[in-house]
């Protein structure tokens, strides 16, 4: 969607909205630990974030699929930056219609900074000069359907000695068809307004969002103020300059002084503030709460997941099968086939697209580029035995390594309360994928489990998923069908089901209570879905593990024989509220009753 509606509708309650910039990061792994902290900014809920583009379009490929995974993945509207910048008219079209295939409306329509390693900035010779023109380009191609931003230049712009002719720029900027005014960073408040009456001034009439960058170190405060010729305030000089060897007490210094700074704007009547982050995460965290606009912003997630901007998803999806909560973005990407939900159910088993497995196993494309393989060797090592596997998971659940093929993100926080016991079950040989402690009436307010607007309760039962042999697996299931709560279902790569459970049977292992509104169960255990993610979970030890290796190594050798022989397992303990399934686990490998 057009970010538009939402700054009209903040504007119109009188509230103050508040963005993100990022960059894509040089390497895969950053764009993981990027990706991991934008999951959790989100639940800071800004109304959008945008991310930049770099010079000549250097950084297109990462930024388009940053922007495509953000939107759809992380529940969050995204402004993409589009610079004239080495970039040629036929190119910038064609980015603009893959843009709008993959439904990003918002663009940020800059001219650019100079390529790196030039001081000068020069057009391309089949491209534009200005960013008016490129501005004036996209309203001509697309009319209005793009929510178009550009920047603002509170100091000036570097190369314009003249702010009143910069103003003048600017004016026809937005009246070629831009939206709205984001600034470059500035220091100084009193620069800003000036800088804001000559805007109103000169006919300037859409929102101008002044741009902050809180202070996170010397030398790189330093390098931008002098590449951007900012002017900084005596008392922020002279307080930096004192502590500038004590890199703790600048970043709290650069809080604390960005913090005094949007106070100040936020009493002018700004309409919202963006914040260049830097890919950090910690400065604008502590800047909003000191704020109180976090805390204005209620409950982070309708759901238990965090559901696409896309509209069909976001209408249509209500109910996920649990198998892939680790694992979001391929769930997204292999049901984008799949028909309609029906009767707010989460998938058709009659539908002819249902189950078609998709070889999606990572949130980018190249996933199997030698540097992929590189990088993941690095992280699971070259295992030589089954306790080389179980160390790859202990040091998983102990935070240590940030990812597993089953695994897009780190532990989930609701998981990490019960990690003790999680490990000591990887270490006799259960190799846990996910997992979740029993919840009995949390406040839908829970900051680890809540979901679902305020005044409720939730609820779900203990679930635990993992690989193990078929000798462990006998063991198991003879100390689990002398029990009564727990339902499990277990398969091999041949297909061979055995369970607990009835035929087709749906299971709720999620659900919430809400005024005034029917018992939701958005996380289920589905025996059809369960042999569709089968393929996928099994397949996951060759394409993302087994791969790394050359195929006569005993490290392939090693986890085609588990994929070849070990179970896929998932247990439910029906009894939620007082669950103690990992206590139960760990007792039976003692050799006690499961009871």
């Amino acid at each position: 969607m057009k970010i538009s509606e939402k700054i009209a509708d903040y504007i119109a309650q009188e509230k103050i909205f508040y963005s993100f910039e990022f960059f894509p990061p040089k390497t895969e792994f950053g764009m993981d630990n990027l990706y991991s902290r934008i999951d959790r900014m989100a639940s800071l809920h800004p109304a959008y974030i945008d991310v930049t583009w770099g010079a000549g379009g250097s950084t297109a490929d990462k930024t388009l699929d940053m922007c495509k995974t953000i939107q759809k993945y992380f529940g969050l509207e995204v402004m993409m930056h589009l610079t004239c910048t080495n970039m040629a008219v036929s190119s910038i079209k064609k980015t603009l219609i893959e843009a709008k295939e993959n439904d990003l409306f918002n663009i940020l329509a800059l001219r650019g900074d100079p390529p790196e390693g030039s001081l000068t900035w020069e057009q391309h010779a089949d491209g534009f000069r200005y960013g008016v023109d490129l501005v004036r380009y996209i309203r001509k191609e697309f009319g209005d359907d793009f929510f178009l931003g550009v920047g603002g230049y509170p100091d000036g712009h570097q190369e314009q000695t003249d702010i009143d002719i910069d103003i003048n720029f600017l004016k026809e900027k937005v009246d070629a068809g831009s939206d709205i005014v984001v600034t470059q960073l500035f220091y100084d408040v009193n620069k800003f307004l000036l800088f804001r009456d000559k805007c109103i001034k000169a006919g300037i009439k859409v929102p101008i969002i002044p741009g902050i960058m809180p202070i996170h170190n010397y030398g790189r405060f330093l390098k931008f103020t002098q590449f951007c010729k900012l002017s900084i305030p005596d008392s922020v000089s002279i307080q930096l300059e004192s502590i500038k060897n004590d890199d703790s007490s600048v970043i709290n210094y650069g809080i604390d002084q960005a913090t005094a700074m949007c106070k100040k704007l936020i009493e002018e009547d700004v309409p919202g503030l963006h914040f260049y982050t830097l890919n950090l995460e910690h400065s604008i965290s502590e800047i909003l709460k000191s704020l109180d606009l976090v805390s204005s912003r209620g409950i982070s997630k309708e759901l238990p997941w965090r559901q696409s901007t896309l509209g069909d998803r976001k209408t249509s999806e209500d109910v996920r099968p649990i198998y892939w909560s680790n694992r979001p973005v391929s769930y997204l990407t292999r049901t984008e086939s799949w028909d309609d939900f029906p009767n707010g159910r989460w998938g058709d088993i009659t539908s002819p697209t249902f189950g078609e497995l998709n070889q999606y196993h990572a949130i980018r494309a190249g996933a199997k580029s030698d540097k992929v393989k590189a990088r993941r060797k690095k992280i699971w090592g070259e295992p030589k035995s089954i306790k080389d596997i179980k160390d790859v998971f202990v040091s998983f659940c102990k935070g240590k390594i940030n990812s597993l093929p089953w695994c897009e993100m780190p532990l989930a926080q609701e998981s990490q309360q019960i990690s003790s016991n999680l490990i000591n079950l990887n270490e006799m040989g259960f190799f846990t994928i996910n997992s979740q402690p029993n919840v009995n009436g949390a406040p839908s307010e829970d900051a680890v489990v809540g979901w679902g607007g305020a005044g409720g309760r939730v609820y779900q039962k203990a679930y635990l998923e993992f690989f193990t042999s078929k000798e462990n697996l006998n063991g198991l299931l003879k100390s689990i069908n002398s029990t009564e709560n727990i339902s499990y279902q277990a398969i091999n790569i041949d297909g061979n089901l055995i369970t607990n459970l009835p035929e087709n049977s749906v299971m709720a292992v999620t659900w919430g209570v809400f005024p005034g509104k029917e018992i939701m169960q958005p996380t289920i255990v589905d025996t059809r879905s369960f042999l569709i993610w089968k393929d996928e979970a099994f397949g996951l030890w060759m394409s993302d593990w087994a791969s790394v290796y050359e195929e006569k190594s005993t490290s392939f050798k090693l986890l085609k024989e588990i994929y070849d022989t070990y179970y896929l397992v998932n247990i439910v303990d029906n009894n939620y509220v007082d669950s103690n399934l990992l206590k139960k686990l760990l007792n039976h490998g003692k050799g006690k009753s499961l009871n």
